[in-house]
Parts: structure tokens; sequence; C-alpha cells
């Protein structure tokens, strides 16, 4: 198996409002994937988001902490997709910036 795709943002948001923001983001996420994912499930668990989605026969699971200055997550990638790592991880690196910008 791949090692994890990894990747740390950090925020001036403190955990409540940064925690709020993601599950907002969340939901828009679910909305965009639901075109092509077969599931997605997610979960909180205290400051913890745990994340499985199923799209293309390809399944990605994961887990995103929430700390007082920064967003910490952690992606198991197939295969297939480990190949995009890179790729994959500036994307979501962007779009958590963008979530988490002060507004």
């Amino acid at each position: 198996m791949p090692k994890p795709l990894t990747l740390s943002i950090p925020h001036s948001l403190g955990r409540a409002e940064a925690k709020r923001r993601l599950v907002d983001g969340m939901g828009e996420a679910r909305a965009r994937l639901s075109a092509v994912a077969a599931s997605v499930d997610d979960s909180w668990t205290d400051d913890r988001l745990n994340f499985r989605v199923v799209a293309l026969a390809q399944t990605i699971a994961g887990h995103i902490d929430v700390l007082d200055d920064s967003v910490e997550m952690e992606v198991q990638l197939p295969w297939a997709l480990a190949l995009l790592a890179d790729k994959i991880k500036n994307k979501v690196s962007r779009q958590g910036t963008l979530i988490l910008e002060k507004k």
C-alpha cells in the first residue's frame, strides 16, 4: 500500500471556527462528489473528521484533525490515485486554504 498523503494547513481561526468551516465545506464537497461517487461517508468524533469516498471502484479514506492553529489531514489513496498524489495534495491544500481563510 502506498504511504499516506499528509498535509497541514495553518489557520488563525481557532479550533471551533475552523471546525465549523470544515463542516460547511464537507457539505459542499459531498454535493459536488455526488455526481461521481458511489458513496461519501463522514463522521465527526470530537475534533476529528473520518471520511471515506468510493468513486469509480476506488476507495479513498482518511481523517482530518482540527487543531487550534492548523488542520492536519491524512489520506490513504489507492495505487491508481497515489500516482497523482502531488496534484491531489496541491488541489486539496488550495481548497482547504480557501475554506480556512479569514473572512
